[in-house]
This record gives structure tokens, C-alpha cells and sequence, in this order.
């Protein structure tokens, strides 16, 4: 598939129409759809009407004619909300669209429907079971990762741009084991205005692509002030497309170590080392990984109940029975065990950011293993057996715990089925160096997205 960047460009030169691009993606989707479950809603309609509307533009924007969709728990205009619920989709239709599907349209892009996703963002897997699961492109009875499930399956080869959420690693965890690259911003750097929310404190928007440059495309359309999030960084976001081809020179990497170099597949181990060693990376260790991802729990789980309570009192035999017990559980966490999980937070940023004295970028395992079966319920890692479903983000929640911004990229080892990701983290509002490394990656050819 032709990448977002390439579309556009051919719609500005008028090679082809977004009209064409957007009838071409909707039969990919009706083609393809069918086997992977990727979407919940297509909006043909509308998606050829605002495609018309960009060939009629003068100034046709630097998305021209790019489709894209989004994960379902944006607000698009005419449509309830889902977040992957049965509950919500008794809501009326939303009024009006997310900010960032507005700023992508604005720029030129085409959103063509919303995506699958695990039910109110609590999932690793991909697996719903109001709307069943969402199917990996490159092995269909295999998992696609959540809980922006429906953005890995349908970005492989429906679409080149998706919008998706991650709490503690729902676009990192998908993009790993679809193969794709995937942008968690730094916290605070996109708005989340006209989303359904999970965990207010830990919720962040971003991007997946089949390249880095669609990436970078997509993420400087979407930056900006907007007063419908207060957690928005009143900072400036300078754009990171053009500085994409500096490339990796005097950037200083280094390799997670410790906690991260533990419970990982051969896959995710050959992976890393491939990754490191082409970067040149020193290994680095980091204290306090194992309680900042116990103390990511806790929080996920409390403020989760909170947002869902009423729910939970009225309508409890309406969510997925994993979904609600773990929630009721969070409503029993006492508010002492809460507010040591905010201190260990706070310590454990420092630390994080203590690190980037001595390194620019810092890559770790995204997931521990390859896309599961669907229905797996045990991850054996290291001689143990573990609960699958939170272990697949063993390496993404401590990251988002304290908001840095991650670039997973897709790495295929020689002769394997399925691909596997590496995390390129970054400092605080350095998303243009976590994207430069990326780039680089695929530019020498280490990573990339295959289609199916």
C-alpha cells in the first residue's frame, strides 16, 4: 500500500483524487474487513463527501486525500461513542467530532469509520466480547494486541493512518504485534478533547502508521492549543517532519537494562539486540521499574472504578465479566494505597529523567512475546506461567506511568512468521528524536511494516 506521505503528494500534484483514494480504501476495508473485525462503523457516506470537498480545495493540506480511521472511543459526529461497550452504544450519537479527527480533516485527511477496541480501553489483547476480537492481519487466529486492537488490524492494509489511545500500552502493545510504528506522545502534548477517557491521569492519543514519516505527518497536523483538555501543556510542539532525515548523528542511545532484560521471549531478546546493536546502544539500568508498574496498577484500577461506578451499580451484567471484576476491584482499593502509588510516581520519574542525563533515547522490548493465539490465556516466560492478558504489557506501563513519549517500531527477525516491537523512548516533549530514531531504523532497512 501507497504510504500517507505518497498520497498526499499525488493528490496535490493531482496524479490521482482523494475521491479515488478514499473508494479505493473503502473496498480494501470490504474486502479485508470481513476476516479481521478491525472496523465497528464505516462512514462511506461521509467519507466521500469530505473527500470531494478536499478536491474542490485550493490548498488541499499537507493530508490530501489520506484516509484514515479512528478507534472507536472518539467522538465522531453522528455516531455514539462506543469505547468498545455495549453500554454506551445506548448514548446518543455524539454531536460533533474528536479535536484531532477536526485538525486531521482540516489538513486533508479522510476519516472512513471507527475501529474495534477492548471494552472501555481495559484490555491488552484485542479481544471484545460485545464485537468479538479484532484479528491479526499477518495470522487472523492470532491476537492483534489492545486495547487500540481495531487500529493494528486495520492500518497492515486498510488504511495508512489510525488514531488509537494508550494507557499503559494500547498503541505500543498493537503495534508490536502487527507490525507496524506506533507514537505515544509525551503526556499533555495532544489533546484528548472528544474521547470517551479511562484513566484521566494516564490517558494519551497518538498515531499509527506502516511508516515513520506518516507518523511524523500525522503528529505535526494534530499539535496545538485546545482549552477542551485541561491537561494540554500550554508549550510549543515544533514540527518533527523535516528534521526526520538528520538521522541518528550525535544522538546517544543506550539500552534498557534490569527489569527490561528480564521475561522476554527469544523473539523480543533477538529483536533488541538487533535494534541496540545497529544504534550503537550502551546498556542502562533503572531502578524502581518493578514498583512503578505495581503502582501503575493501582491507579489504572482506582481511577477506572471511579470513572465507572454508576455503571457498575446499574448496568453490571452489561460488561464483559473480566472488565467488571477488575474494575469492582479498583472500587475497594483504599485511598492510602492510591496516594503511595502518586509518591512512587513521582520517584520514579525523577529517576527516569535522572537517566536521560547520560543518553538522548533509551529502547526496550515493547512486548514480551509474539502475537498469542486468540483466546490464550497463560504467557510462559522464563520458566513461569503467567496471566497473559496484563503481561502483554510487561515493558509498555511504566513507560506511559510517567508520560514519556515512545515511537514503537516493527522488527521481522530472519524467517519469522509474526513481527515483534521495541519501544524508542525519549525525554519529556522529545518526540522529535524518539521519530528521528525511528526513521533511521527504517530507512536502513531494520524496520518495517509488511503487508500481510
Amino acid at each position: 500500500m501507497t504510504s500517507a506521505l505518497q498520497i498526499a503528494m499525488a493528490v496535490r500534484r493531482g496524479t490521482t483524487t482523494a475521491v479515488a483514494e478514499t473508494e479505493d480504501a473503502l473496498a480494501r476495508i470490504a474486502a479485508l474487513n470481513p476476516a479481521l473485525n478491525a472496523f465497528t462503523a464505516v462512514a462511506a457516506e461521509r467519507a466521500l463527501r469530505q473527500a470531494a470537498a478536499v478536491d474542490a480545495r485550493a490548498d488541499k493540506g499537507p493530508l490530501a486525500g489520506v484516509p484514515f480511521a479512528v478507534k472507536n472511543l472518539f467522538d465522531v459526529a453522528g455516531l455514539p461513542t462506543r469505547a468498545g461497550s455495549k453500554i454506551n452504544r445506548d448514548l446518543p450519537p455524539a454531536t460533533r467530532d474528536a479535536t484531532l479527527i477536526t485538525r486531521l480533516e482540516a489538513a486533508g485527511a479522510v476519516l472512513v469509520g471507527t475501529l474495534n477496541m477492548g471494552e472501555y480501553a481495559y484490555d491488552f489483547t484485542g479481544e471484545n466480547a460485545h464485537d468479538g476480537p479484532s484479528r491479526n492481519p499477518h495470522d487472523p487466529g492470532r491476537m492483534t494486541g489492545g486495547s487500540s486492537g481495531g487500529c493494528g488490524a486495520a492500518t497492515v492494509g486498510m488504511v495508512p493512518l489510525s488514531l488509537g489511545s494508550d494507557t499503559n500500552g494500547s498503541i505500543r502493545v498493537p503495534a508490536s504485534l502487527c507490525g507496524l510504528f506506533g507514537l505515544k506522545p509525551t503526556y499533555g502534548r495532544l489533546t484528548r478533547a472528544g474521547t470517551f477517557p479511562f484513566v484521566a491521569s494516564l490517558d494519551h492519543l497518538g498515531p499509527f502508521a506502516r511508516h515513520a514519516g506518516d507518523l511524523a505527518l500525522a503528529y505535526d497536523a494534530m499539535t496545538g492549543p485546545d482549552a477542551g483538555d485541561a491537561a494540554l501543556a500550554d508549550r510549543p510542539a515544533p514540527p518533527v517532519l523535516p528534521d526526520l532525515a538528520r538521522g541518528i548523528a550525535g544522538l546517544r542511545v543506550a539500552r534498557a537494562g534490569g527489569y527490561f532484560a528480564a521475561m522476554q521471549s527469544l523473539e523480543a531478546t533477538a529483536a533488541l539486540d538487533l535494534v541496540a546493536g545497529a544504534l550503537g546502544a550502551a546498556s542502562v539500568v533503572i531502578d524502581g521499574v518493578t514498583e512503578a508498574r505495581a503502582a501503575a496498577y493501582l491507579i489504572t484500577m482506582a481511577e477506572g472504578a471511579a470513572l465507572h461506578l454508576d455503571r457498575l451499580r446499574h448496568r453490571g451484567a452489561d460488561f464483559d465479566p473480566e472488565v467488571r471484576d477488575r474494575l469492582i476491584a479498583g472500587a475497594m482499593i483504599p485511598g492510602a494505597w492510591v496516594a503511595r502509588a502518586q509518591a512512587c510516581r513521582r520517584v520514579f520519574r525523577d529517576r527516569m529523567l535522572a537517566a536521560f542525563a547520560d543518553c538522548d533515547v533509551i529502547v526496550a522490548p515493547a512486548t514480551p512475546c509474539t502475537a498469542p493465539l486468540l483466546g490464550q490465556k497463560v504467557l510462559d516466560l522464563d520458566g513461569q506461567s503467567l496471566p497473559l492478558r496484563p503481561n502483554l504489557g510487561l515493558f509498555t506501563q511504566p513507560i506511559s506511568f510517567v508520560g514519556l513519549p515512545v515511537v514503537a517500531v516493527p522488527v521481522w527477525l530472519p524467517g519469522a512468521a509474526l513481527p515483534i516491537g521495541v519501544q524508542v523512548i525519549a525525554a519529556p516533549w522529545r518526540e522529535d528524536l524518539a521519530m528521528r530514531v525511528a526513521h533511521h531504523l527504517e530507512t536502513t532497512g531494520l524496520c518495517e511494516a509488511r503487508p500481510a
